[in-house]
């Protein structure tokens, strides 16, 4: 609520008081969305810095400030000068706005999506943007002395919660919290009448932590970290403010963690159910290996050219069952067929238990260490330990993706690349991969090189190897195929052959994997 007007009318008589005597010293900019105010009586300096960030709109109050000699432009000249009359928050609002003695105004518009300064050296003079895109802004007018105060009320609002707009998410959480939603309209009116009291006069200023953010409020929410004096506004801003930036990125970087901790682990507990599932419908189900032994068993009863034959099943309890045929295909080669299937089948079926278990065993440790979360108390034990488990941020790897020509992916740490074309094949394998790369191609066709990055220290683990190898298939011509075998080695057992077309390469020691083709990324953007 550093920004609420429910703060900023407890702030504006503070600064009223504390700038009496004041003139505008100096007013210039060094950081990008930064607007900077510095005041003298002759005798002391006050310093003002509105930062004007979408992110974060905030106030602050620094009690000394060192301006660069690099990187810093003055602004707003006509504003040099100016003593300092009166400071007012508009009603219902969150602008703060400066009065100075001769009628110049500026005023500190602290929204959020679009925060702004807007300076006008005369009341009827055209209005000075900081941020000149939101053109808008120039229609705001300063607030007049004569003008009625603004209750702020909705009178179409059924909902008390409802009718007053400055009342921001902190309130309605408070009220809600106190049994709000529960009880009748006219008690709701009551509750809310209350907690405007409470705001009007608070009993402190609370710093709280609620949701992970570092917040400033006028009710007690949350985890309490701090209560401060409410006798003094100013005191609490430069409080806040830098505990607020001090601790925004550890609470950036945590919930990012958080939030690829928890995706991993539903992705990896989805991927396992999935698997039980495809290997209880391969087990529970008649084989390709069962059907082609009862072809050969019924040979002579298979006419030539027979679309389907019915034969008694002896792995059924003796139960007749009906076989669909090729007509253009002999028995003995559809036999043939199902059992290469079944084969295939076979390793699929080791294929999907090692999936589940991996798969499991992935969930099972993105959950311990969303257990350790809690322990990682600031941000540079935090980095450490996010190092320490291979989740270190993705700056790198969406830098990687700007600047080369490949398909870009990551996965627990680890980039993968993917080829576009023959040509792009060839720069990939042979331009950029390391020796130590692991390199995926779909087995006996055409397709993308896929290369994952060598990591110091670091094998590869099976669960990303099992995902490469999936986009391996998914860019090749087996894309369709049901399973596909993809060939996984170090990049230094393959070569390009002299004289060999684009793409082409001989592979001189392999592992085989078999994977449904597709693209694991796609549901995260990638």
């Amino acid at each position: 609520m550093h920004t609420n007007y429910y703060f900023l009318r407890l702030l504006a008589p503070a600064l009223t008081q504390a700038l009496a005597g004041y003139r505008v010293a100096t007013c210039f900019s060094q950081e990008k969305d930064e607007l900077v105010l510095g005041l003298t009586n002759g005798a002391a300096e006050f310093w003002l810095k509105a930062q004007l960030s979408a992110a974060f709109p905030a106030l602050a109050l620094p009690e000394t400030f060192h301006r660069a000699r690099q990187n810093s432009v003055d602004l707003l000249p006509d504003l040099l000068g100016r003593e300092v009359g009166q400071v007012d928050a508009l009603p219902q609002d969150r602008i703060l706005q400066f009065t100075f003695t001769d009628g110049a105004t500026l005023l500190l518009k602290l929204f959020g999506p679009r925060p702004n300064a807007i300076f006008r050296p005369t009341l009827d003079a055209p209005a000075e943007l900081f941020h000149q895109r939101y053109t808008a802004d120039a229609d705001i007018l300063p607030l007049l002395p004569t003008a009625a105060p603004d209750t702020g009320t909705r009178s179409h609002e059924a909902d008390p919660l409802r009718r007053y707009s400055a009342l921001s998410d902190l309130p309605a959480r408070y009220l809600r919290a106190h049994g709000y939603d529960a009880v009748p309209l006219p008690q709701r009116e009551e509750l809310v009448q209350a907690v405007i009291r409470q705001l009007e006069q608070p009993a402190h200023f609370y710093i709280v932590l609620l949701d992970g953010r570092t917040r400033l409020s006028l009710l007690p929410l949350g985890e309490v970290l701090q209560a401060l004096p409410a006798a003094d506004p100013i005191a609490t801003l430069r409080e806040f403010v830098p505990l607020f930036l001090s601790r925004r990125a550890y609470e950036t970087e945590m919930r990012q963690v958080r939030q690829t901790l928890e995706k991993r682990a539903e992705e990896a507990s989805t991927s396992a159910q999935m698997a039980r599932t495809r290997r209880h419908a391969l087990e529970h189900t008649a084989g390709y290996r069962q059907t082609a032994d009862l072809i050969m068993a019924h040979l002579s009863q298979i006419p030539v050219g027979a679309a389907q034959v019915e034969v008694v099943d002896f792995y059924q309890d003796n139960q007749p069952r009906i076989i669909k045929l090729k007509p253009t295909e002999t028995p003995q080669r559809t036999a043939q067929n199902l059992y290469r299937k079944a084969k295939n089948q076979q390793i699929e079926l080791q294929q999907l238990s090692q999936r589940i278990e991996q798969r499991e065993t992935e969930a099972f440790w993105c959950l311990e260490r969303l257990e350790e979360l809690a322990d990682l108390a600031d941000l540079r034990t935090l980095r450490t330990w996010r190092k320490q488990h291979g989740l270190d941020p993705a700056t790198q790897a969406k830098a990687t993706s700007n600047e080369l020509p490949f398909k870009v992916f990551t996965d627990s740490g680890f980039t993968i690349l993917v080829g576009r074309n023959a040509q792009n094949n060839d720069l990939l394998t042979q331009k950029y991969a390391h020796k130590d790369d692991l390199w995926l191609h779909a087995k006996d066709v055409s397709g993308s090189h896929v290369v994952i990055r060598h990591r110091s220290g670091q094998p590869v683990p099976e669960p990303v190897v099992e995902r490469a190898a999936q986009l391996a298939a998914w860019y090749s011509r087996r894309q369709h195929d049901s399973l596909c075998p993809v060939t996984v080695t170090p990049k230094k057992f393959v070569r390009k052959p002299k004289g060999a077309a684009p793409g082409a390469v001989v592979v001189e020691r392999e592992r085989v994997v078999l994977v449904v083709p597709g693209n694991p990324f796609e549901r995260v953007g990638a």
